[in-house]
């Protein structure tokens, strides 16, 4: 069957890079995500930042579930908190192959016009288009349509918005998405905890409805079980180490 989700390589520190030397290392890496973790003070926090292989990432979901599991099997502490340069992700492990982040909801702004660009880019009927903190939501009419969307990339790259997340009402869950970022060398994103982090508040008022499971219709596919809790999210997901190894980091520094 092979694997669903994302991927990301786990760099772990003695202290924090320069941000070159990490873009470079991402840019080796060739991941979604390279997540580089270094300790705090204190005994269950770990500092983290995030790059694709051409940019840095604000806040990356799977990325920090590949680092809660990487600690966990490190060092066998259940519960973590990653610092982030503007928030911090909770993270607990539920066992070997599966754990919870509970990540700050990100809201919509009032709905605004469809930028030209993206309404002949995307090819399909836009029902709304919300802006947010993070990547927007736009949304269209039917599960069908956002699988079988087919975007025009050099279309999109006509409007300055660096990212959004394409969802519908699903036919067997609550909610599908595609997350498309145009502006980088991915160009869609396989499973996205971050654009989650808003679809989930999104939904949840539409649908009225605190518990919530979603799939993202990438091409390699991601489920997400998702809680409301107040201003929070509580995301479920599973985790495998597929490799492990060592970098010579000193190669890679000025």
């Amino acid at each position: 069957m092979g694997f669903i989700g994302n991927t990301s390589t786990v760099l772990f520190l003695d202290k924090e890079l320069s941000d070159d030397t990490m873009q470079r290392i991402a840019a080796d890496q060739l991941q979604p995500a390279t997540t580089f973790l270094w300790k705090t003070q204190k005994d269950d926090e770990y500092n983290v930042r995030w790059f694709a292989p051409d940019a840095e990432i604000g806040l990356c979901g799977h990325g920090s579930m590949a680092a809660m599991a990487y600690v966990h099997n490190l060092t066998g502490e259940k519960e973590i908190k990653l610092n982030y340069k503007t928030g911090s992700v909770e993270a607990e492990a539920i066992d070997q192959f599966s754990g919870v982040l509970i990540i700050e909801q990100i809201h919509t702004l009032p709905e605004e016009p469809v930028p030209n660009a993206i309404k002949k880019g995307l090819g399909i009927p836009i029902l709304g288009f919300y802006p947010t903190g993070n990547k927007h939501i736009i949304l269209t009419d039917t599960e069908k349509r956002v699988r079988e969307m087919n975007p025009n990339f050099s279309k999109l790259r006509e409007s300055d918005v660096f990212g959004y997340a394409v969802t519908a009402p699903g036919d067997k869950v609550d909610f599908v998405s595609r997350t498309l970022v145009p502006h980088v060398h991915q160009l869609e994103d396989p499973a996205t905890g971050s654009s989650h982090a808003a679809l989930f508040p999104f939904w949840g008022k539409k649908l009225n409805k605190a518990d919530m499971i979603a799939n993202q219709l990438s091409k390699r596919g991601g489920t997400f079980k998702g809680e409301l809790i107040q201003e929070k999210i509580r995301l479920i997901g599973s985790f495998k180490t597929l490799s492990e190894g060592v970098i010579d980091i000193d190669s890679y520094k000025n």
